[in-house]
Parts: C-alpha cells; structure tokens; sequence
C-alpha cells in the first residue's frame, strides 16, 4: 500500500518592500507605508514538487508578530493528509477558527484571524495546483453543494441560510459558458489607485492620471482626509486630467468622526464622486448607514479592515454600503469569502475587492472571477482595484489590457512569490535588508 502524503512543513518568511521611500501606498491614517507579507509554504511529502503558498498582507512593523500568529497554528497544519485537506479546505478552516485557546485572541478577528486566512488560502493554492487549474476555474467548476459545505454559516442564518445559498449558487450557473468565453476574451474590469497616493505630487497625480485613461481605465481612485484644501485641489487636479466621464473615487482611509465624513464629502461632491471608501471606522454599523443616508447620491464603500462575515452581514442588513469591498487577507480565506460573495449576492449589492497592497491584486482576481461565472453573473458596476506595485515579485504576476485583469491560466491562486524575491527581501537578514542595514550603520 502507498504511503498518505502529509503536510511535512509550514516555513514562514518575514518579506518586507520598501515603498515607503517612494510614498506608494500613502494615506491619510497611513503616511509611510511599507508594503510586506507574513508569507507562508506548505510542503508535502507527495513527490509532485507541489507547494501551497498564502499571506497576510500587513504594511511593515508588525510584519513580525503576524508571521508568528501563523507560526502558532503550525501544530494543527503539519501531519494532514494532503488529499483529504485539499479535498475539503473547510475542515482545515473549522479547526483553525474552533482552536478554544487561540479563538480567545479574536474570535475571528484581529492578527489570530488573518494567519487563519493566511494558511486557508494556502491550501487553496495547493488544492488548484493539484487539480491543475487556477482557483478561479476550481471554484466555477465546483457543485453548488460542495460549495455551501465550504461555507460556515455560523451567525449568518438570520440573514442567509444554506438553502438560500445553495439556490443562489444553482441560479448563478445559468450562461456559464457564455461568462466564461467572455472572461477569457476581454477579462474583468479594473480601476486603478495608482495614480491617487496622499503623498504624490499634483504633476505626479496629473500624469498618472493621464496614464491610466490612456491604459484604458474607466476608474481612478484618490485618497483624502488630511487636508480639505488640499483635498479640493487634487480632486480638481484629476478631474481636469481625466474629464467628466471618467469615475473618480475618494478613499479617507478611516480617518473621519461620523459628521464629519458628511461634511468633508459633501464638501468635494463639486468632483462628482463615485465613491466615498472607508469614511470612518469599519467597525461602524450605524456610523456608515448614517453617512451613506447624509452623502447621497454619493456611494458610501467599505470592506477591506472589515474583520470578518459577520460585521459584513450587518453593514448590509443595516442598508450601510452600496458597495462592498472584500479583502483576500483579511478574513479568514477562502472559506470565509464564499460567505461573503453569498451575503452581497443575497442583498444585491456589487462587491469591488480591495486590492491595495503587494499579492492582493494577485489573489482577489480568482474571486471576482468566480463570483462572475457563478454567482452575480454580472460585472456591472462591479470592478477590482488595481494598484501597479510590486507584482514583479510573483510568479504568476496579475496581467492587465485595456484596463481589464486578464484571466489567470497557471493552476493555483497566483499567490507565489520567486525565491529570488524572498531571499532579498526577507527581514532584516535578505539581501537588501542586510544591505541597507549596513548603511545605516556605516552613517552613525
């Protein structure tokens, strides 16, 4: 008889990017950010050469605690059999959330939670590699039962229930076919932050601005918050550069009290707005449904430091959004976005994932895309941010053409990164780490 191949290791690496001397990915609560990933690999003793790589996304100091967050769960990982893990991803993500000690961190929510999500996406990735397709694929290729077994419905069935999931599911693989050749033809629509960071210049703004029109985007994004009046002149800026029939969203980043995210959106209504993003705290129910009330016709948007499905099922129940932006990293992977996917489904609100950081463009791709092939059937106002930074670190790094993501073809969840890309920028002992460490030193 064959010996069971198991999870043999959970190696985990502190990868840190330097973005912050360039200011990419600067906000209004996020001045220096650098972009960094708590990454992780599984490796097995099956003889496919086949690996499952996942991350959480954190934006520097800290980087550290959330690699050992997912270091404590190695005990639960390493010993499973491969093919009954990849067979049901769910069972992994019950044990990792039910771990009674662990759950006393969250539950389901805070640095705990994100290295759950981290090691689920992980054995998604390796589970697509098996099958040989993309996650995407993996997931639209699913039965509308496998699919609701996936999912924890736990404080959820006031709002949705496996049946309604499960018809929701069979309703959404009417014109599959016809979806999917278009995916593979034109792809999915984007919108870009690129050229929107707080700390960019306004020529820098302008020209960037410009870039992504002429690249094909039919959306840009500007963060806000700091200062109005700097805020009136950047938003002035872009309209300028973009013209009035291009959407422009506004991102605060968190940063306002409930009155005055009324007050400072209304103040830059004259742009015509899309979007506001994160006007105040994500933990904010009835902060955000008193804002979108108080904004109108502005969009009120919200979702990527949303910690988990349950807080998303109350800013919808609560008519809070009109827009819902899930985060890859954030919740608890995989798993925990079906959910999330099924509860905008349920309420009919567009969900525009998150994709500000290093690998999220990478990862949230697979999840719009099977949203599209088997559940909401539509990319109606519905459009997957884009942010061109650090993607040439990724094996499979996200392709865009005229302002769409093209479908990804390799098997897995385009989560992996080159070893050359780990080994420089592993923390603090990679190659330019090590380097610059040096320099500092050889200043003092």
């Amino acid at each position: 008889m064959a010996a069971v191949a198991r999870i043999t290791a959970v190696d985990t690496y502190d990868i840190r990017f330097p973005t912050s001397r360039e200011l990419d990915g600067s906000d209004a609560m996020n001045p220096d950010p650098d972009y960094s990933a708590a990454y992780l690999v599984l490796r097995t003793d099956a003889g496919d050469g086949l690996e499952g790589h996942g991350f959480s996304f954190t934006i520097g100091r800290g980087n550290d605690v959330q690699v050992a967050a997912i270091n404590a769960l190695r005990q639960h990982v390493i010993g499973l059999p491969v093919a009954e893990l990849c067979a049901d991803p769910a069972s992994l993500n019950r044990t990792l959330v039910g771990d009674s000690q662990l759950r006393w961190l969250g539950p389901e929510k805070g640095v705990m939670h994100m290295a759950i999500g981290a090691v689920v996406n992980a054995v998604w990735d390796l589970a697509a590699k098996r099958e040989g397709k993309p996650l995407w694929r993996l997931l639209a290729d699913a039965t509308p039962e496998w699919l609701v077994s996936q999912v924890d419905f736990r404080y959820l069935t006031d709002a949705l229930t496996p049946d309604q999931a499960l018809e929701l599911l069979q309703r959404g693989r009417s014109g599959r076919v016809e979806r999917e050749a278009r995916l593979l033809r034109v792809g999915y629509p984007g919108y870009t932050t690129s050229p929107g960071w707080l700390g960019y210049s306004d020529e820098k703004l302008t020209r960037l601005a410009q870039q992504a029109l002429a690249d094909g985007f039919t959306q840009i994004k500007l963060k806000v918050g700091a200062d109005l009046a700097d805020d009136i002149r950047r938003c002035r800026a872009a309209r300028t550069a973009v013209g009035p029939d291009i959407r422009l969203a506004i991102d605060a980043n968190q940063r306002w009290n409930v009155a005055e995210a009324i007050t400072w959106t209304k103040a830059l209504a004259e742009f015509d707005p899309y979007w506001i993003e994160e006007p105040t705290s994500p933990d904010d129910v009835l902060g955000h449904a008193a804002i979108r009330t108080g904004v109108a016709p502005i969009k009120v948007a919200t979702g990527e430091h949303v910690q988990n499905r349950i807080v998303f099922k109350q800013l919808l129940q609560a008519g809070s959004i009109d827009v819902l932006q899930l985060d890859a990293a954030r919740v608890g992977g995989v798993n925990e976005n079906l959910a999330i996917l099924l509860l905008a489904a349920r309420f009919g609100v567009p969900v525009c994932p998150h994709a500000g950081g290093v690998g999220l463009c990478e990862l949230v791709q697979h999840l719009s895309m099977f949203d599209y092939l088997a559940l909401s059937g539509s990319t109606e106002d519905r459009v997957i941010e884009y942010v061109d930074h650090l993607h040439e670190h990724f094996l499979a790094p996200v392709t865009m053409e005229r302002g769409h993501y093209r479908a990804p073809r390799e098997p897995g969840f385009s989560a992996q990164m080159l070893p050359e890309s780990i080994a420089r920028f592993s923390y603090p002992d990679g190659g330019f780490w090590a380097a610059d460490l040096a320099r500092t030193e050889g200043t003092h």
